[in-house]
């Protein structure tokens, strides 16, 4: 997959699978803010999702907190994360 199909299936995952109530798909830009009051507002519950959307459709494991606030910075972070094939432990 390109970074382009990764970050379009990371959205389409995102909107299905977390409680986004309100928020219209087209907002999500690859350099959205995910856990920003700007951009999609997301919550440290949010964050646990995101981290087993990850594992059950990526096969990545994030372990470690700290590494998750930057990959977990936007869509374009997260693609390039599942590109690169990483797997954070902490």
């Amino acid at each position: 997959m390109t970074k382009i199909e990764i970050m379009e299936d990371l959205k389409k995952h995102i909107f299905a699978e977390l409680p986004l109530e309100g928020v219209d798909e087209n907002t999500l830009k690859p350099d959205t803010l995910l856990f920003d009051a700007d951009g999609l507002g997301l919550d440290s519950l949010d964050a646990v999702e995101l981290v087993v959307l990850l594992e059950k459709h990526y096969g990545i494991i994030i372990k470690d907190a700290e590494a998750s606030r930057e990959i977990f910075t936007s869509l374009s972070t997260l693609a390039d994360f599942i590109l690169a094939g990483n797997s954070a432990h902490g």
